[in-house]
C-alpha cells in the first residue's frame, strides 16, 4: 500500500521560518523511511516501533545542528513531527498510540 501522496509531511515546520528548510528536509528524511517501511506491508507493532524509534533517535541527533541554525526542536516542531507519525500511522492502520511511537524523542 502506498502513503497518500497528497498528503505534506511537516507542514507545520515547512511553514515556520524559525526551522531552516534544508534541517526540516533531514527530518523529513528520517519520517520518508518510515513510510518506505510501511509501504513494504509491516503490520507488527513490535517492529514498527523498533523503526520508529530508529527514526526518533535520529532526529534527536540533529538537536545540535538546529541549534547551529539558531533553531530548535521544540513545541510547534514536536507538534507538526507527532501529527505527521499520527497520520502515517492511521494511514497503514497501525494500532500505536502517538506518544509512544515517538517515546525516545528528546524533544
Amino acid at each position: 500500500m502506498k502513503f497518500d501522496e497528497t498528503y505534506v509531511l511537516l507542514s507545520g515546520m515547512y511553514a515556520d521560518g524559525y526551522f531552516p528548510n534544508f534541517l526540516v528536509d533531514k527530518v523529513k528524511n528520517e519520517i520518508q523511511k518510515i513510510i518506505t517501511y510501511l509501504e513494504r506491508g509491516e503490520k507488527d507493532t513490535e517492529k514498527v516501533q523498533q523503526q520508529l524509534d530508529a527514526m526518533t533517535i535520529a532526529i534527536n541527533e540533529l538537536e545540535e545542528e538546529f541549534e547551529e541554525n539558531d533553531s530548535e526542536i521544540e513545541t510547534a516542531a514536536r507538534d507538526s513531527i507527532a501529527e505527521t507519525v499520527e497520520y502515517i500511522l492511521k494511514w497503514f492502520d497501525i494500532d500505536l498510540d502517538v506518544e509512544e511511537a515517538i517515546r525516545e524523542r528528546d524533544w
